[in-house]
């Protein structure tokens, strides 16, 4: 693992988790109204969901649509780069964006792999849920010695 590759170049990203009340998929451009609705609805629940207590996002004022656009791009060049993923929580059935999901590496040691999650507030009940489909799906789908993700309660 690097700053600049997070996986091996043979390991095959996956693309898709899915569960029964929510499927995972890269996040992209083509989320952008959804994205930016899901967590400009939820910032105060986001800023209390563990793993991003005590941190700068979401901003409290909020970002126009263009800005979130441009993260979406950045977050979609890393997957490619695969110096990060990140995927949109999709719900299931339908194609609502209902949270997020980052994996990059930690910023305090380069040795760790970091993953955190947020669900809107309105589908806080899957916050655990998701944590524990993520967690299993790192566990045996990702090359990763180490993760860190903040557990639920």
């Amino acid at each position: 693992m690097s700053r600049s590759t997070l996986v091996p170049d043979d390991f095959a990203v996956p693309r898709e988790l899915v569960a029964k009340r929510f499927r995972l998929e890269p996040l992209g451009p083509q989320h952008n109204e959804r994205d930016h609705a899901a967590w400009t609805s939820s910032i105060e629940h986001i800023r209390s969901t563990p793993g991003f207590e005590g941190g700068g996002w979401p901003p409290i004022a909020g970002m126009p649509m263009e800005r979130n656009l441009a993260d979406l791009r950045r977050h979609a060049d890393d997957f490619t780069q695969r110096s990060g993923f990140t995927y949109s929580v999709i719900e299931v059935p339908g194609n609502e964006v209902i949270g997020c999901v980052y994996i990059y590496l930690a910023r305090d040691d380069d040795t760790i792999v970091e993953a955190r999650s947020w669900t809107r507030v309105d589908r806080a009940d899957l916050d655990k849920s998701l944590y524990e489909a993520v967690s299993g799906w790192l566990s045996a789908d990702w090359p990763f010695p180490k993760v860190r993700y903040a557990p639920r309660p």
